[in-house]
């Protein structure tokens, strides 16, 4: 979905190929959109509130239980294009901030290590952060966050939490009224990024003045005097009083200016630097005309005092430096550069200036970098790093960061860092791509084994690889191949050529490939040219002309699990402590698959199971209907103990519908114990308290160490007659024919399994002809960081707009939002009910 604001326009593009940040670029005079207005503003005042130099706002998103970043400020977007979106439900500050409605402190890196290991995996520098939940109205809208400096050892102070607070506070009344005004404060767009106040530039001011030479009286404005100082009521006006706090050298070169433009016929303006009384520079502009060498002027001069700050004599103090300096913002930008940077860099200012230093510069603009600038934005810690500037020319960088920006140095280096030297010289002079920086190498398996572990089936571990080891070396594609009696498979792939990798889809293992070679042999294959590959496997097609491949051995204990094959797009060099890496890597991931392997068989034996003990078809009645859905989670893929079951007993219809704590085999099994024990009860023409209670101390007495909740609905189809029980399971929705749709006032027990005395009341009512009756399970209703109760009232208002509608199709309704969610934590089941007139 594209997110647009009430005006119709859109959010910023996407980032460019070498990762510029959105709204860097120039937008063309389009005005920012209402929702864009009020999470800059809220983004900017909460970095300031509490000290920070860095913030973001994240907004749901239409996906269920996906936040996305709305706003940046402080950092370039692109830089931290991971952390875009974010799962309610991953193990980071602001899944859990948003998740428990509750705010995260994190005063600095060990406290951060120690609660959210994986957030420090991803981002290994010293700061701190803090992560508020913003609500608009009742329903929770999204998280802000603030970055700041670390402060080991001292908690985050009462004041900068109490600031916080109410920063969100603010923001979440904010967008309240925008959604009352019918404004959508749901995001789908990429981050807007918002440049952030400066905190140390001294300001610019400017002051006028009038000089009359021949009498020597002067005129000046009030921001003349704030400039000189001199207050405005006892300024005598006179040019002595004006230049009183000049120095004796600057009042000689304003004289000699003054004298030149009276000697001029034609208008002239002249300039002039002159040190002020605060001992910080001046400028001082001369205007007007002469009448000729007699020196008279033909009226007084206009001037101009502007105060300029330090920026013209810095500019000039670091033109004189040998070595390139430049400036950039917080958003990467180049704000200004020197003439040796320049020269080092091979580009002039105006190809330069307000451009993203790594769009700028392309060759800068490679993973192996990016983390030396994350360094250097997040850790306000000195970071340094070699590059080689196109065709063979290297250079050293220093980048010092600060609040406002970061400072860096350029020098001549002699070549490449040491352990790119040591890897292949030959190489790195042909242009191959240098490898991995130390960091990256160092915190990425920690990174890849933590999200591993989180991964349960076998596309869930393909996806974390893809999210994990790719960006970390630079890779552009990446195949898994499992293997399955001595065959290989494609289990996943991406970045290669559509349909290229199928022509080795189940290839043999006595097959010469190298997929099967590393597999066969245990050795990791690395090929750092394409030419290299081809020269190894004579005739082997291949998808590209250039690049590199590593084709790693998947082996968990011992034991085969298939082969990895990661591409470059461009030739590089493996170094040793890469090869190294890589190979332990490849151990995770086989490990990883291994265990998916077999969760996706217990799987596949659980629903199985439970397919079998679901009812396939519902009894068909002369004067009632029944439909039934059941949607299984998706997250996970775990099977549920949901279940419904239509039982006619004699002359009347008994409605069911319950849900099983927990997941897999087990909650399956007892699914289908508790539908075998309600539906024996029902036949034997117990009345619904009997029902319930009965499948109660069964429960308890088969000791399966889990609960259940159920809803039991006994209906006389002719009559509307309609008793209902209640065990600790979500109220059932009534649609009247006629009239409104309303959630049902069931008295109940606790669940089922818990208490062998709880008790069970019956609540009757009367089923009107047309009327139509929905139980339903809580996976239906519940939103990670919603109230229940908000999920409900939407079923309700979706049941009522169905009218009268056939029943399938009504079912299909409620349930079409779930069916087209890729992320269903639980399961769902459904049961509607309709009697005939």
């Amino acid at each position: 979905m594209t997110w647009y604001d009430a005006a119709g326009r859109t959010p910023p593009g996407k980032p460019g190929k070498h990762g510029a940040a959105p709204g860097t670029r120039r937008s063309g005079g389009r005005p920012p959109g209402e929702l864009e207005l009020v999470l800059s503003q809220s983004v900017v005042s909460a970095v300031e509130a509490v000290g920070g130099f860095a913030g973001g706002i994240y907004l749901r998103s239409r996906t269920e239980g996906l936040l996305r970043l709305a706003a940046l400020t402080g950092l370039p977007p692109g830089l931290f294009h991971p952390w875009w979106r974010m799962h309610v439900n991953r193990p980071f500050p602001i899944a859990e901030a948003y998740r428990l409605g509750r705010a995260v402190h994190l005063a600095d890196a060990e406290e951060a290590m120690r609660r959210f290991p994986q957030l420090m995996a991803g981002l290994p520098f010293p700061f701190g952060s803090m992560y508020a939940p913003v609500a608009a109205g009742r329903e929770r809208a999204g998280v802000l966050a603030v970055l700041r400096r670390a402060t080991p050892g001292q908690p985050i102070e009462n004041g900068d939490r109490h600031r916080m607070h109410n920063a969100a506070r603010r923001l979440g009344a904010a967008l309240g009224t925008l959604a009352d005004r019918g404004v959508g404060v749901e995001w789908d767009a990429d981050p807007v990024s918002v440049q952030s106040p400066a905190t140390s530039t001294p300001p610019v001011r400017l002051g006028r003045f009038t000089w009359d030479l021949a009498t020597g009286e002067v005129a000046a404005d009030a921001g003349t005097h704030t400039i000189l100082d001199s207050p405005a009521g006892e300024f005598p006006g006179t040019v002595e009083a004006f230049t009183e706090g000049l120095a004796g050298e600057d009042v000689l070169g304003l004289w000699a200016l003054a004298r030149q433009i009276a000697a001029s016929v034609l208008p002239t303006t002249r300039r002039i630097r002159v040190c002020g009384p605060d001992g910080r520079p001046y400028l001082i502009e001369l205007s007007g005309r002469g009448t000729g060498p007699s020196g008279g002027s033909a009226g007084p001069l206009s001037g101009f005092v502007l105060d300029l700050g330090s920026g013209p004599v810095t500019t000039e103090a670091t033109d004189r430096l040998t070595r390139g300096l430049l400036s950039l913002d917080r958003l990467g930008r180049i704000v200004h550069l020197n003439r040796s940077a320049e020269t080092s860099l091979g580009l002039g200012r105006p190809e330069l200036v307000g451009r993203v230093l790594w769009e700028a510069l392309p060759w800068l603009g490679q993973p192996l970098f990016e983390d030396h600038f994350r360094a250097a934005m997040i850790s306000h810690d000195p970071v340094g790093f070699t590059a080689r500037r196109p065709p063979d020319e290297w250079l050293s960088f220093s980048l010092q960061p600060g609040h406002d920006g970061v400072t860096v140095v350029l020098a001549p280096a002699d070549g490449p860092p040491q352990e790119q030297a040591a890897g292949e010289p030959a190489g790195a002079a042909a242009g191959l791509v240098a490898p991995a920086d130390r960091a990256s190498v160092l915190y990425r398996p920690v990174a890849l084994a933590i999200a591993l572990t989180e991964a349960v089936t076998a596309r869930q571990v393909s996806a974390v690889v893809t999210e994990e080891l790719l960006p970390a070396f630079g890779g552009g594609g990446l195949a898994i191949y499992l293997l399955h009696e001595r065959h290989l498979f494609l289990a996943w792939e991406t970045g290669f050529p559509q349909g290229f990798l199928d022509r080795f889809d189940g290839v043999a293992l006595d097959a010469r490939l190298p997929g099967v070679e590393t597999l066969t042999s245990g050795r990791p294959l690395f090929y750092e040219s394409m030419r290299h590959l081809a020269a190894a496997y004579p005739g082997i097609p291949l998808d590209a002309h250039v690049g590199a491949r590593a084709f790693l051995p998947l082996i968990a204990s011992g034991r085969p699990v298939g082969s990895c094959i990661l591409g470059f797009d461009r030739p590089r060099v493996f170094s040793h402590e890469e090869r190294t890496v890589l190979t332990a890597l490849a151990g995770l991931i086989a490990q990883a698959l291994e265990r998916a392997q077999r969760y996706d068989s217990e799987s596949a034996l659980a629903r199985g199971l439970q397919d079998a003990l679901l009812p396939h078809r519902l009894p068909v009645l002369r004067n009632a209907t029944t439909v039934g859905r059941y949607l299984p989670g998706t997250q996970g893929m775990d099977v549920g103990g949901d279940w419904y079951d239509v039982v006619v007993t004699g002359g009347e219809l008994a409605l069911v519908i319950g849900d099983v704590q927990g997941h897999g085999v087990a909650a399956a099994a007892t699914m289908g114990q508790l539908r075998s024990a309600v539906r024996a009860f029902a036949l034997s023409g117990h009345d619904p308290q009997e029902v319930m209670s009965g499948t109660n101390r069964l429960l308890i007495d088969l000791d399966p160490g889990q609960f259940a909740s159920c809803c039991y609905v006994l209906v006389d189809p002719v009559t509307g007659r309609t008793q209902a029980v209640r065990a600790g399971h979500p109220q059932p929705l009534l649609h009247h024919p006629h009239g409104p749709t309303e959630v049902l006032d069931l008295a109940g027990g606790v669940v089922l399994g818990v208490d062998p005395e709880a008790r069970y009341p019956v609540t009757e009512l009367r089923l009107e002809p047309g009327a139509v009756l929905a139980l339903y399970t809580d996976g239906l209703v519940e939103r990670p960081g919603t109230d229940i109760d908000l999920g409900v009232e939407r079923l309700r208002a979706a049941l009522a707009e169905c009218g009268s509608i056939p029943l399938a199709e009504t079912a299909d309704r409620l349930i079409r939002e779930a069916v087209h969610s890729s992320d269903r934590p639980d399961d769902i089941a459904l049961l509607l009910a309709s009697r005939w007139a």
